[in-house]
């Protein structure tokens, strides 16, 4: 069995609320604003010519986005004025690093309500590179479990996992970037895929040894996360299941 050295719970519990919310319609404005940013910075609204663009689009089938709404997203893309992705870096109490991806037609609105999300929370924005470093981007696909988790996880070692981590939840297929697509369509085949994703990895955590600072830290990244124009947030904090629940 698979296991990651740089798995942090955060992914999880954000995928997880991704797949369980009813309220699913902040999802698909997050997908649909992905797919104008992939068809921006690809050049072109083809997936067939756009690799940006397909995983796009596959993550947002993967979330049950509807048809229709996949086709406005496209539609829109072409009309979308000055919408732009924009990276910010910080780091949260304590040193844990952090990565924002954010979507936006007003870098300056942007950049000062992260920065006060920042502050506010105990952490601080700090200049890129700083924590990216210490990230790669990593294809993420997550599969529901079967009642032979062992088999299965063996099976999905062959379309390629460079690491694969059972949860609670699913299992996590971490993948090469520029195979996510493809594992996607051979995993369907045999098992049903939960959501897919380019993620930012950490390389190594930060461990997270106090309740204090584990709830200060899931504040801050939950609090990220509900921004208008964050679409993704990373972090390499590493928090013990027993702070994980005090913190929630």
């Amino acid at each position: 069995m698979l296991t990651m050295s740089g798995h942090s719970k955060w992914s999880t519990i954000k995928h997880k609320k991704e797949i369980t919310d009813s309220a699913r319609g902040k999802v698909f404005s997050k997908l649909s604003r992905a797919i104008s940013i992939a068809v921006k910075t690809g050049g072109s609204n083809n997936p067939a010519t756009n690799y940006k663009l397909k995983l796009a689009i596959d993550a947002a089938r993967a979330a049950n986005m509807p048809k229709i709404n996949i086709e406005k997203a496209l539609s829109k893309a072409e009309t979308s004025g000055d919408l732009v992705e924009i990276r910010y870096e910080g780091f949260a109490p304590g040193g844990a690093g952090i990565i924002v991806e954010a979507a936006t037609d007003n870098r300056n609105r942007t950049a000062q309500v992260i920065k006060q999300i920042f502050e506010k929370g105990g952490g601080q924005v700090v200049n890129p590179g700083a924590v990216a470093f210490d990230f790669e981007t990593t294809g993420l696909i997550i599969v529901e479990k079967t009642a032979d988790v062992e088999t299965q996880m063996l099976e999905l070692i062959e379309v390629g996992a460079k690491d694969i981590v059972e949860t609670p939840d699913g299992i996590e297929v971490y993948i090469d970037p520029h195979q996510t697509s493809a594992a996607k369509d051979t995993i369907e085949k045999n098992y049903t895929v939960l959501s897919m994703s380019l993620i930012q990895k950490p390389k190594m955590l930060h461990e997270v040894t106090d309740e204090s600072s584990a709830s200060k830290v899931v504040d801050l990244l939950s609090t990220l996360e509900e921004s208008e124009d964050v679409q993704e947030v990373y972090t390499n904090a590493h928090i013990p299941d027993s702070l994980l629940e005090e913190s929630r």
